[in-house]
C-alpha cells in the first residue's frame, strides 16, 4: 500500500533504511512489529542521503520504487518520500520531529535492529529521538542476552523476530554474480533488478 492517510493512525511504526535493495528480512521485521506491538500501520522510510552509508548503489528513486513494489500487497504497510525529498543528510531525529509535528496525536515507534541499537547513543541527538518515539529493537535469533539487556535498560522494546538470514549486501553480491535471488526478495523486486541491470559489473560494498 504505497500511500495512505495517517491522520487517523494512533500507533505508527517507522522502518527506515537505505533499502539497497529491500528484502524479506525487512518485511518480516515490519510485519512482526505490526502484529506484536499492536501498531496500526508501519511506514517505510527510504533514506535520501544516509550519513552513515554514503555508497549506496541504486538511486534514491530506484530504492523508493523497489520498496513501493515490495509492500504493495500489504494493507498495513505504507511508504514515505519525506527523507528523499528533504535536502541534506537524513538524520532520524529530524524525520521523527517532522512526523511528530504532522501527527501530534500519533504514538511513534521507530524500528531498528539490535546492531543499530548498540550504536544508538552515538547517533545525532538520541535524546531528541527518544522524546519523539519509542524505540523497537528487533532481535534475530542468537543475539547475545547482554545486547538485549542493554537495549531494555535504555528503555527500548525488544522484539524477537523470525530469523530471516538475508542482507542487502548478500543480494547485491548475488546479483553481481548473476546468481538466483529467488526467496530473498519479492519477485517484483527481482524483476526490477534484472530490468534495470542493478548491481551488475560494479564494486559491491
Amino acid at each position: 500500500m504505497p500511500t495512505t492517510d495517517l491522520t487517523a493512525v494512533r500507533r505508527l511504526g517507522i522502518l527506515g533504511g537505505t533499502f539497497d535493495p529491500i528484502h524479506y528480512g525487512h518485511l518480516a521485521i515490519a510485519e512482526e512489529a505490526w502484529e506484536r506491538c499492536h501498531l496500526d500501520m508501519v511506514l517505510f522510510m527510504p533514506a535520501g542521503d544516509p550519513p552513515h552509508k554514503p555508497d549506496e548503489l541504486a538511486s534514491a528513486e530506484q530504492r523508493f520504487h523497489m520498496v513501493e513494489m515490495a509492500i504493495a500487497d500489504n494493507p498495513h504497510f505504507c511508504l514515505s518520500r519525506l527523507e528523499l525529498d528533504r535536502p541534506g543528510p537524513s538524520y532520524t531525529v529530524d524525520t521523527l520531529r517532522e512526523l511528530h509535528a504532522r501527527y501530534p496525536q500519533t504514538e511513534l515507534y521507530f524500528i531498528i535492529g539490535t546492531d543499530a541499537a548498540q550504536e544508538f547513543f552515538s547517533w545525532r541527538d538520541p535524546q531528541g529521538i527518544l522524546a519523539c518515539a519509542r524505540i523497537i529493537a528487533a532481535a534475530r535469533p542468537g543475539i547475545a542476552e547482554t545486547v538485549l539487556s542493554a537495549a531494555r535498560e535504555a528503555g527500548m522494546l525488544v522484539l524477537h523476530t523470525p530469523g530471516v538470514a538475508v542482507s542487502s549486501t548478500e543480494i547485491r553480491t548475488r546479483a553481481n554474480r548473476g546468481w538466483s535471488l529467488r526467496y530473498l526478495t519479492p519477485p517484483s523486486v527481482i524483476d526490477f533488478l534484472h530490468n534495470e541491470g542493478l548491481y551488475r559489473n560494479c564494486e559491491i560494498v
